[in-house]
């Protein structure tokens, strides 16, 4: 076990910050350690879990997606013209969604691997690009979201069986043991077990960590670097996608918010420090981000229940995310080879 920790220690470390803060929070809140206060921070922490998730997959490869938040709005304003109808018609607009998202992604990756540009400035000009069609789509904030799919995928797995009708609306007795759990919490876990994890073990998934490690190395070696690149920024599309999914979701509005998509990219680098992932590639993982991500969301909770002002909270999240990135690029200081910090 301590030789795990010992192998793991930046994911270790993220994971005891954020059981720490969240203890002390619960501790302080007037309602801590209850249900309804669960799904509160399970509602405000997904979207913004789904595009860390998004951004760790390029920074394993010493890159960066500047347009994780701008994708993340154009899928959330997607997603409130087509999530409404008959049950097909959902089905159909949240596969249309993630495919937005994805797409998105694709595009990202053939323009680095055949446009052979940096990545950094091929996702600023798509970010671009993106928040343009979200304000042509939604030049004002609005939607027409199912309200009892919002409903129902932003509580409880009690409300979710009570609005459908299953487990006999709720009430059966194998789903008491899980009845409280929130289902944004399910959705999040369920996305990094059936998504990430299967990517990460095969090989595209262990190229990606190549790159980051010696990019030269895995070519040489003949990885798939090409695949690898495409595979990387496409699956970044589809958790941006899956954050702007929730977003639509939870607030059943579209809202071209640029500002919001700005703060959702540079929050995603913080949560990926956070969470232990090198910037300079090929250590870390989706996983470790969520937990970064959620440790950003616990610190934000901290100004409600202890009555910071307002306007002091962009000046200390701005020196989180300055002392995150800053622990980030320490790795750097003990390079030898002065060359490998220009590669």
């Amino acid at each position: 076990m301590l030789r795990l920790v010992n192998q793991n220690r930046g994911f270790a470390g993220a994971v005891s910050l954020f059981v720490v803060l969240f203890v002390i929070y619960n501790i302080l809140h007037p309602r801590g350690f209850s249900s309804a206060v669960l799904v509160q921070n399970a509602n405000e922490s997904v979207a913004i879990a789904f595009v860390a998730m998004a951004q760790t997959v390029p920074v394993l490869m010493r890159g960066l997606d500047l347009s994780v938040g701008a994708v993340m709005t154009l899928s959330a304003c997607v997603a409130s013209y087509l999530l409404t109808g008959s049950g097909l018609d959902i089905s159909l607009g949240i596969l249309a969604t993630l495919a937005v998202g994805t797409a998105f992604g694709l595009l990202n990756g053939l323009i680095v691997v055949y446009g052979r540009l940096q990545p950094i400035i091929a996702t600023l000009a798509t970010g671009a690009v993106a928040i343009g069609l979200a304000l042509l789509l939604r030049p004002l904030p609005g939607g027409d979201v199912d309200g009892d799919l919002g409903w129902a995928m932003t509580n409880t797995v009690w409300d979710f069986a009570d609005t459908y009708g299953l487990a006999d609306g709720g009430e059966a007795w194998w789903l008491a043991p899980f009845a409280n759990i929130p289902v944004p919490l399910i959705l999040l876990i369920g996305v990094a077990l059936l998504v990430w994890l299967p990517f990460k073990r095969t090989v595209t998934g262990r190229t990606i960590y190549a790159i980051g490690s010696a990019e030269g190395a895995a070519y040489v070696s003949g990885l798939p670097i090409n695949r690898a690149k495409l595979a990387a920024f496409t699956l970044a599309g589809f958790f941006s996608a899956c954050a702007g999914l929730y977003l639509a979701l939870q607030t059943s509005t579209g809202n071209a918010d640029t500002v919001q998509a700005g703060a959702y990219t540079l929050n995603s680098i913080a949560a990926v420090v956070l969470g232990g992932t090198a910037l300079a590639g090929g250590i870390g993982g989706a996983i470790a981000s969520i937990v970064g991500a959620l440790i950003l969301r616990v610190i934000s909770f901290y100004f409600r229940i202890l009555d910071i002002e307002p306007l002091l909270q962009p000046l200390i999240e701005g020196l989180v995310l300055l002392i995150a990135v800053s622990i980030g690029a320490w790795r750097t200081f003990s390079v030898k080879n002065r060359l490998e910090l220009f590669r």
